[in-house]
């Protein structure tokens, strides 16, 4: 907002504090009388005037670092601001500078899209928990110590907006761990631990974080693993016995943590590879299927029926091939023929198993 038209040096217009306005000559002689720049002394007077608190005598105190300035020159500065447009004035009842009502420097003035998202970001906060929720709990009190009261209320109260996140838990254990891992790779120190995969298989591994993916309600670790000469990502709830090196690492320069999993369901399988999985969702189910954002890269045809069919574009297509198991007989896999016999296997076994349970069941009746 410090708009470059406030550093001209012409003359200008100032408003005297107990008179109207009048013209001083240009502003030349200012930067003779004082050593510090100008934009710094302009910021400073800003910044009291915001606070709405000082008289012309006290605003000297406030933009002087040693040496307050003299009255042509804080006059000066004043006419300055009021010809870049901040809209100051005296408020004669009080003897102090202030701004117009309803201007600040310190307020957002958040339009309901902006407080849509800090409402989001407050839920997400108290959804993960933990270390998350302290993070984000912290970011919105600033946010919130810097808006106006519109923002507070509706913040605080959320009452017409209900959002659901995955809940992260983490036992104190894991928190810990977490704390660890966050820690190196904020200072990019390698690290040495030891992890337990899905498979039950226990490994010793020296990894250089590069950085954290929250994902159905787990924390998984993103980094370069020396042990197997590649990257690699890891269940943080897997991860024990964390020992932080002296020595440091390079996060590469074409790194992105955002797009290393964009291409992923669950937004931690990468590859450089991406396959096209077509899945066919019934009428019942179509809108809430089209309106999903699973995948970011997708295409959705609708059909004569109602239904839709959705291509996504993925690194693992088993991904989307048990995704779409989740909505029983409302969705078919359809292409390529690789991924519709994986479903069609997993849909056998999901039947024969059912079909034993029913067995059983009636064996003991």
């Amino acid at each position: 907002m410090l708009r470059g038209s406030f550093l001209r040096n012409r003359d200008v217009t100032y408003k005297m504090p107990h008179g109207p306005a009048a013209t001083t000559t240009n502003t030349s002689d200012v930067a003779e009388e004082r050593a510090e720049p100008k934009v710094v002394l302009l910021v400073r007077l800003l910044s009291a005037i915001d606070e709405g608190r000082f008289t012309f005598e006290e605003l000297k105190d406030q933009i002087g670092d040693e040496k307050p300035p003299s009255t042509r020159s804080l006059r000066r500065y004043l006419s300055v601001l009021s010809d870049a447009g901040f809209p100051w004035f005296f408020d004669r009842p009080t003897g102090r500078y202030r701004f117009a009502d309803g201007y600040s420097l310190r307020r957002l003035n958040l339009s309901h899209r902006e407080l849509l998202g800090l409402v989001t970001l407050k839920r997400l906060g108290s959804s993960l928990g933990g270390t998350f929720a302290a993070a984000i709990e912290e970011t919105t009190q600033k946010l919130l110590r810097s808006s106006d009261r519109r923002a507070e209320v509706a913040v605080g109260s959320g009452g017409s907006l209900a959002i659901r996140f995955e809940a992260v838990s983490m036992d104190a254990g894991v928190e810990r761990v977490f704390e660890q891992l966050q820690g190196a790779e904020r200072e990019r120190r390698r690290v040495h631990f030891n992890y337990t995969d899905k498979n039950g298989v226990r490994t010793q591994r020296r990894i250089d974080p590069y950085g954290f993916i929250v994902s159905n309600g787990r924390v998984y670790l993103v980094g370069f693993d020396h042990t197997r000469t590649d990257m690699r990502v890891f269940a943080v709830d897997n991860v024990v016995d964390v020992t932080i090196s002296p020595q440091t690492f390079e996060k590469p320069a074409d790194f992105n943590l955002d797009s290393y999993g964009a291409n992923s369901v669950s937004g931690v399988v990468h590859g450089a590879t991406l396959v096209d999985v077509t899945v066919r969702f019934s009428p019942v189910v179509a809108k809430a299927a089209a309106a999903s954002t699973l995948s970011r890269n997708h295409s959705v045809v609708r059909l004569d029926d109602g239904g839709v069919d959705i291509t996504y574009r993925v690194t693992d297509p088993l991904e989307i091939v048990r995704f779409s198991l989740g909505w029983g007989a409302e969705a078919e896999v359809v292409a390529p023929s690789d991924a519709r016999r994986a479903a069609a296997q997993l849909a056998h076994q999901l039947a024969a198993r059912y079909r034993e349970q029913e067995r059983e069941a009636s064996e003991t009746r």
